[in-house]
């Protein structure tokens, strides 16, 4: 099991997931963010199946910090319930691996 989290979260557009993603990456709750524009997601909402272009970001924390990371995220976000989906990668490159638990802190150390 791998002390790296790779985190999925969609955004409404390219803004929100750009502020939100900075301020992550600014408090060391996440080590990087990438953003993929232009996604088409199809789900169900309120009964009614729904279509939105939305952001997917793709974060890199870890499972220390997943719990004040998800809670940060959760309060920023702009979704009633963001969609917030943490995979634990099989293997992770040492040299990245080290990258990330040097960039991440849990809050007040």
């Amino acid at each position: 099991m791998s002390d790296v989290f790779v985190i999925l979260c969609t955004f409404p557009n390219p803004e929100q997931a750009r502020q939100i993603g900075t301020a992550l990456v600014e408090r060391q709750l996440a080590a990087c963010v990438n953003l993929v524009p232009a996604v088409e997601s199809i789900y169900r909402w309120e009964g009614k199946v729904e279509t939105a272009s939305e952001v997917l970001a793709v974060f890199k924390t870890t499972r220390a910090v997943f719990p004040a990371f998800q809670q940060a995220l959760t309060e920023l976000h702009p979704y009633e319930v963001p969609e917030i989906i943490a995979i634990s990668p099989d293997q992770v490159a040492e040299p990245y691996r080290a990258w990330v638990l040097n960039n991440v802190a849990l809050p007040d150390q």
